[in-house]
């Protein structure tokens, strides 16, 4: 075999895209995805057995609910006594009119609280201000001869299990179970009350496919592509699409399996991986392609392998240069070896963290890491419509996707450089301090990073306001 056959050989071997998590439950280190003594996903329950029945502490629960309430910046409350507590959403009021305004004076109304109408029914608006406090908004409307009455926006909970439901905390059995420690470690919870994402921005999980009969996904989903069979049935025969998938945008608040990240984005599956868990770089090129022609905002790469490839460069450029936001997961071989597609500058790369905020043992570590997230133990949904706790970076970067579609619903202004510096610049620092090789910019902050992302919003509009009155 001459030199350039054998050149040739090699580049061909190269082209395989190794999954970057093989769903791990005992870190191991190893350079490929299967072995003869892999173990298996700790399954939580199979399709055919019977969801135990919920045990909820009800008045536990209207505590913890308070707690949050306590906490939120956004609510204020007050003490009818030493006990008794009441909580209303801040710059809201609630106004009745006596009879009905016309659209200058609602222009107006808007114009001198520095806020919008956000709701009416008949002769009650629902008012919203940027920046003035409650009782100053109150004080403005009480004072006007057409208001019948004017209240702070009241935050009401049922005596049953359904009042936490307001409050952003789901009732998915495992999420109930506390089996996902993921969500309250990175502040999703709080997050929520900002944004739970929305449907017209949609992530693109290029991986083995996605159930797409799993009673947690099928309505989670928009039309995907199978890369390898080139047609529209991206069905996962591996699990670890799915998997990933449910991290992201598992139906949250339907009382079974586990809560999504985010509520109302929805999972472009595309398939680019075999039922043996690998993909050549061609296929994950044309998958990214296909992708941002087909609308995605947001592109999952859990998967990796430590050659660079032209081809993959190409699509991961193509990707950038048409604002999609690419996240991609560092890989498991505790190994500080650049992995790609993480390890270009137009992605996000994700190393693992385990409960404590350790860097997980397996996870791949360098100066390529942007960012870190949950990645030990992470439940999940899982092919054959089961759910299943995995491991590894390829559970870390979907928090991270799922995160970067948030951003995105609450500000679809922001162009993809700027998500990805939202979500360094608000995340938690780990390890040394500052950016550094374990951690990246520390571990992502959800609520932050939609706290940031709805101020740039805010001050946009502003901005806006000011340019137009100028004109």
């Amino acid at each position: 075999m001459n030199r350039s056959k054998m050149i040739l050989l090699t580049a061909v071997c190269a082209l395989l895209v190794l999954i970057a998590s093989s769903g791990i439950l005992h870190p191991r280190r190893t350079n490929t995805i299967h072995s003869s003594d892999e173990i298996a996903p700790f399954i939580l329950n199979g399709k055919n057995d019977e969801q135990p029945i919920m045990k909820i502490n009800n008045v536990g629960r209207s505590a913890i609910i308070k707690q949050h309430l306590d906490q939120r910046e956004e609510v204020t409350h007050f003490h009818h006594n030493k006990q008794d507590t009441s909580h209303y959403l801040d710059h809201e009021v609630a106004v009745n009119f006596k009879s009905m305004p016309s659209d200058k004076e609602l222009e107006q109304m808007a114009k001198d609280i520095n806020g919008r109408m956000i709701k009416r029914d008949g002769l009650l608006f629902l008012f919203r201000s940027r920046d003035i406090e409650t009782p100053k908004v109150l004080e403005y409307f009480q004072a006007k001869s057409n208001v019948d009455f004017a209240e702070p926006q009241y935050l009401l909970m049922q005596n049953g299990f359904e009042g936490a439901n307001a409050l952003n905390l789901p009732n998915d059995q495992l999420y109930q179970e506390e089996y996902q420690w993921n969500l309250p470690a990175i502040g999703t919870e709080k997050g929520w009350s900002i944004s739970k994402g929305d449907e017209d921005i949609k992530i693109a999980v290029i991986d083995t496919g996605v159930d797409l009969d799993h009673p947690d996904l099928s309505t989670r989903l928009v039309e995907g592509y199978n890369i390898l069979g080139e047609n529209t049935n991206p069905d996962d025969d591996n699990g670890h699409g799915t998997h990933v998938a449910g991290i992201i945008a598992s139906e949250t608040n339907n009382r079974e399996g586990i809560a999504g990240l985010t509520w109302y984005n929805k999972i472009m599956p595309i398939k680019a991986m075999s039922a043996e868990g690998y993909g050549t770089t061609f296929d994950i090129a044309k998958g990214i392609i296909w992708a941002v022609d087909n609308g995605a905002d947001v592109i999952n790469l859990s998967l990796g392998n430590y050659k660079e490839s032209s081809v993959l460069k190409r699509a991961i450029r193509y990707a950038y240069n048409n604002n999609v936001v690419m996240i991609a997961a560092a890989g498991n071989d505790g190994s500080s070896q650049p992995s790609y597609p993480a390890a270009y500058p137009e992605v996000l790369s994700v190393s693992a963290v385990n409960n404590d905020g350790t860097l997980a043992e397996f996870s791949n570590y360098g100066n390529y890491i942007n960012i870190s997230a949950p990645g030990v133990y992470i439940p999940s949904t899982y092919f054959n419509e089961q759910y299943a706790s995995l491991s590894g970076t390829s559970m870390a970067a979907p928090h991270v996707a799922a995160l970067a579609a948030l951003i995105k619903s609450a500000n679809p202004e922001l162009t993809n450089s700027e998500v990805v510096t939202i979500i360094q610049k608000t995340a938690r620092d780990l390890g040394k301090k500052g950016k550094d090789i374990q951690f990246g910019s520390g571990l992502i902050d959800v609520n932050k990073a939609l706290i940031t992302a709805a101020d740039a919003h805010s001050t946009r509009e502003k901005v806006n306001e000011k340019r137009n009155y100028s004109q």
